[in-house]
């Protein structure tokens, strides 16, 4: 295995530790501060590794179809188990997960119907910038979640982190079906071939 694939097999190994980590305190009501103490820093850095083995990747010239459908789908398994924990807990409404779902694994199976014509599809910068924004609204309600777990009381901050957090993941919803339009629109061709 490539070391670019070894950084994105992490992100898939990762999703089920973060998962149980994060509801280990939901289901027991114990571990509210070593969960916290370990959550962001897990998650930071598999998120990290999306950088990593892109890196990697080129620095090896090693850029390959098989990375361009193991990197995306790792990416999904990641962000879709995080926010299944936020839906758990209320950060996240259960429709914007069944929306992003959805999206996420359509894109996936015009990946593949595109490999059965011998295309990889590569990420495009709207795809990019929708990964952005489910980072950036899973890092930052993790943070809220985190600083609650670690017995920090937020007062009357914590509604507003809230509404923050839901905004963040309303514009990741918005951004994720603009940048799937954008794949379909790119690739109508191979679409319309099947």
């Amino acid at each position: 295995m490539k070391t670019a694939d070894k950084y994105t097999m992490v992100r898939i190994i990762f999703a089920p530790i973060f998962y149980f980590l994060y509801m280990i305190p939901v289901w027991t009501g114990h571990g509210n501060f070593l969960t916290a103490c370990i959550m962001l820093p897990l998650l930071g850095f598999a998120e990290f590794t999306d950088f990593l083995d892109g890196f990697y990747a080129r620095k090896e010239n090693a850029v390959s179809d098989f990375g361009k459908l193991f990197d995306p789908f790792a990416d999904v398994i990641l962000h879709l188990t995080a926010m299944f924990c936020y839906v758990q807990t209320g950060y996240m409404p259960m429709a914007f997960l069944l929306l992003i779902f959805i999206r996420e694994y359509s894109m996936l199976f015009i990946r593949l119907m595109a490999v059965k014509q011998g295309v990889a599809i590569g990420a495009r910068k709207g795809g990019k910038f929708k990964t952005v924004l489910y980072v950036g609204a899973s890092i930052f309600t993790l943070g809220i979640e985190s600083l609650i777990r670690l017995g920090i009381n937020l007062g009357n901050a914590l509604p507003v982190l809230k509404i923050i957090s839901l905004v963040l993941f309303a514009i990741g919803l918005v951004a994720s079906y603009t940048s799937f339009a954008d794949y379909l629109i790119n690739y109508k061709k191979i679409v319309s071939k099947n």
